[in-house]
Order: C-alpha cells, then structure tokens, then sequence
C-alpha cells in the first residue's frame, strides 16, 4: 500500500488539505491526535514518561498533564528531544497498525508537522509539504488561536525546520498561499497516486 506523508509548518494548512483527501475517501492518519491518544492510552509509554518526568506527568486520575509536561519541555531542548525520542516509536508502532486495519484503502495518508524532525518521513513512500508564506501563516495562527500573542506564534516556527528545507526534501508541494485553488492540486495528486497502486 502506498503510504504518503503530509507535513508542513504551523499555520500552512495541513489539517483542511487533509479533510480534502478525507472527501475524496482517503483514510488520514493525524500524527498529532494520535501522539494525544497514545500517551494516555500506551502503558509501557505512561511508564517511560512518569520514569522520564516524574510522577507530575500525569494527574492522581491517570490523565495526561498536557500543561506540566508542556511547560517542562518546550524550553529546554534536551527535554524536548527526550520526550519526543519516547514518543514517536510508540506513534510509529500505532501508525504501523493503523495501516494494517486500513489496507482496503488505494492509499493512505499521514499528516505530521514534525514528519522530517521525528523521521516518520523514512515510513512514507512520498511525501507532500503544504507550503504557505510566513505572514499569512502568522494572521492564520493569531486567528485560529486568540490567546497566542505574534511573539508565541513566531518562537513556535523558529523551532521548526525550515520550509525550504522542507520542500527540498518532499516530492510534491501544495500551495495553500490564498492565491492558488487548493481543490484542483490535490485532485491532481489523487489521480498519480492512484496511477501508481
């Protein structure tokens, strides 16, 4: 099965570019959503991440402390790149059985912003970036999400890899730049893929 990845910075658009392939009956993996499911449904992760960050990492009630967890990694690296090297293996094995229950599929889809950084792009067979400029990616943000000042918004894109770098490295690009009809490019990509399974 034809496993294609999905990735681009915050802001670009990912997640309607996603809903279009939806449309079209393409099952769409979110990478984020997922990551979500499986720190509070994964016990050998829950276990990882209480040993890796104390007991704090997670409420009296088995929750996830999103807000903790958040506050102790963003701003130091080392914590950041720890919890994500416990993260993404066990998102990687629930990806992988993901694509098992959906081989019915002519192909699949996984929407990752951090699908370079986590190196889930090695799982993929090809991969589209969705590409958007910085300012219409800032008005996006500071419109999706009011409590964000520019500040926030620009500290979280720095920490990203770079677009370009980004484009470099996919197959196929979609511009998402509010000039370019987003409907016909993916439509476009549909067709190929379908060509090639």
């Amino acid at each position: 099965m034809l496993k294609i990845g999905i990735t681009g910075g915050i802001g670009v658009g990912k997640s309607i570019v996603c809903r279009l392939f939806a449309i079209l009956g393409i099952p769409v993996y979110d990478a984020d959503t997922r990551a979500k499911w499986v720190m509070h449904n994964d016990q050998a992760l829950k276990e990882e991440l209480t040993e890796a960050f104390g007991p704090e990492a997670y409420t009296e009630a088995g929750e996830l402390n999103r807000t903790y967890l958040a506050k102790t990694a963003f701003h130091n690296p080392q914590k950041l790149e720890l919890l994500n090297s416990l993260v993404h293996p066990h998102v990687g094995n629930d990806f992988t059985n993901w694509v098992e229950a959906n081989q019915s599929a002519p192909y699949v889809l996984k929407e990752a912003a951090l699908m370079f950084e986590s190196e889930s792009w090695r799982q993929m067979d090809e991969i589209i970036v969705v590409s958007a400029p910085l300012d219409v990616r800032i008005k996006r943000i500071l419109q999706r999400d009011p409590h964000r000042t520019q500040e926030d918004v620009e500290a979280i894109i720095a920490k990203q890899l770079d677009e370009d770098e980004k484009m470099v490295r996919a197959q196929h690009i979609i511009y998402n730049d509010d000039k370019q009809l987003l409907i016909p490019q993916v439509l476009k990509l549909h067709e190929q893929f379908l060509s090639k399974v």
